[in-house]
């Protein structure tokens, strides 16, 4: 039987793991992103492409971002932030890909471009928060016990 102290080594690779996992989807997903659209796009004007790549890598930034910051977050809240990286990676590639339609009848081509970024970078801002504070609100219920 272990102790409680000895728990901490494994748990700070378990961490570590997780942040390079996170780190490698982050690159993984918005590679992939902008090689679709960069093929999806070769007959529009570059100009409009360069704002199009941009408004495409906007979830990967923000996942960045809180990848980068995640040091000092809980094992549960980095677990939520690598799943989401995960799903928006994923999902973003699946419908870029056309593996998923997400466009409604009589859409223009572009709806997929347009729509799927808000909509990770919504799911990232509402998850990532919740499970923090989730996490916060379990912790304090052990500590007044």
């Amino acid at each position: 039987m272990r102790g409680k102290g000895s728990d901490a080594p494994s748990n700070s690779v378990l961490l570590r793991a997780l942040r390079a996992l996170g780190l490698i989807l982050v690159g993984a997903g918005a590679a992939g992103s902008v090689a679709l659209m960069v093929r999806a796009g070769a007959r529009t004007p570059r100009f409009l492409l360069v704002l199009f790549i941009g408004w495409v890598l906007a979830p990967f930034v923000v996942l960045l971002w809180a990848n980068l910051r995640s040091t000092h977050w809980s094992a549960a809240t980095r677990a939520a932030l690598v799943s989401v990286t995960l799903v928006v990676a994923a999902g973003s590639l699946a419908i870029y890909g056309e593996l998923i339609d997400v466009r409604p009848g009589g859409a223009a081509n572009a709806f997929p471009w347009v729509i799927t970024p808000p909509a990770m970078v919504l799911l990232i801002a509402v998850t990532v928060p919740l499970v923090a504070l989730a996490g916060r609100r379990l912790s304090r219920s052990r500590t007044d016990t």
